[in-house]
């Protein structure tokens, strides 16, 4: 069984509230609602006294945070979700993902994820050198974002597929709508994206932060208003890379309420981002492998109502 662990830090400056504080101090491992359901229970001392968790600091205090084991064996139920496999051989699967569904399971998505899925249709992904919340997963597609994502199916097949995404020679191309065409037919978006200090659930655009090269295409922009479909290239892969970039270029992608426009001017449960096309080298064979996965019925009916 796994030992509580114990943070202790000394408030620099002053002005920010405790819950906002420890967030930033610890970074991802802790959401915001995790530590305030820590101060709560008791589990974080500002010079040895209990404080709540809205109190704003002087600067110079000392902070103490215990943060309990999770009762958490790391395991996942499988699930019988029904997938849209569009290609699988004894290594690997390529499946086209529907946007809602969370990849791996997380905090408030324990249940009815791809890897619940995973494990229930192929069982064998469960017995992987790796924590079973990421069994067979090579890569990721964010929960509201629809489109191709291929499965290892053993652990010698994820680690050469995770290879070909390092070395770059992964070919992964998205299409959205955005609610401004960019001002050039064509560009290359070079900017660092890091995890945005004010707002630790969000990604930025930052000095600090790891390179991030976006390339795009204009391939529709007769619409109304400004709008535009273009086709991106991913060359890394950092976490929200196209939705950051987009917005930090001022063209926003539709439906996307956390880096878009806060009153949305489409009716859309989900952002207009679908990941269209995904080529790689077969781990075991050599051979280039291209899929493709058209656009969902609800964004091609979209880009009809606003033509």
């Amino acid at each position: 069984m796994m030992n509580a662990q114990t943070i202790e830090f000394i408030v620099e400056k002053p002005g920010e509230r405790l819950d906002k504080l420890i967030v930033a101090q610890v970074g991802e491992s802790l959401s915001r609602a995790r530590v305030q359901a820590l101060i709560k229970d008791g589990q974080v001392t500002v010079n040895g006294a209990q404080i709540k968790a809205g109190v704003k600091l002087r600067g110079g205090e000392r902070i103490c945070v215990t943060i309990p084991p999770r009762e958490d064996t790391g395991q996942v139920v499988p699930e019988a979700i029904a997938l849209d496999v569009l290609y699988e051989d004894a290594d690997l699967a390529v499946i086209n993902k529907p946007a809602g569904m969370t990849v791996h399971p997380g905090v408030g998505n324990e249940t009815g994820t791809l890897v619940s899925a995973l494990l229930a249709r192929w069982p064998e992904i469960g017995q992987m050198d790796i924590v079973e919340k990421r069994a067979g997963i090579v890569h990721r597609l964010d929960k509201d974002t629809s489109g191709l994502i291929v499965i290892a199916k053993n652990d010698v097949t994820r680690r050469r597929l995770m290879a070909q995404f390092q070395s770059r020679t992964v070919e992964k191309l998205y299409v959205a709508l955005l609610e401004r065409a960019p001002q050039t037919r064509t560009g290359r978006i070079e900017a660092p994206i890091g995890r945005d200090p004010d707002q630790r659930k969000r990604m930025a655009v930052q000095r600090g932060g790891k390179p991030a090269i976006t390339e795009y295409e204009v391939i529709d922009d007769q619409f109304s208003g400004e709008r535009a479909l273009v086709r991106l290239r991913l060359l890394t892969g950092r976490t929200h890379q196209i939705r950051v970039h987009m917005a930090f270029i001022g063209c926003p992608i539709v439906g996307d309420a956390v880096y878009g426009f806060r009153k949305q001017r489409i009716k859309l449960k989900r952002h207009f981002l679908h990941a269209a096309e995904l080529q790689f080298d077969h781990p075991t064979t050599g051979e280039r492998l291209r899929f493709e996965a058209p656009l969902p019925p609800g964004l091609q009916n979209i880009l009809e109502k606003i033509r």
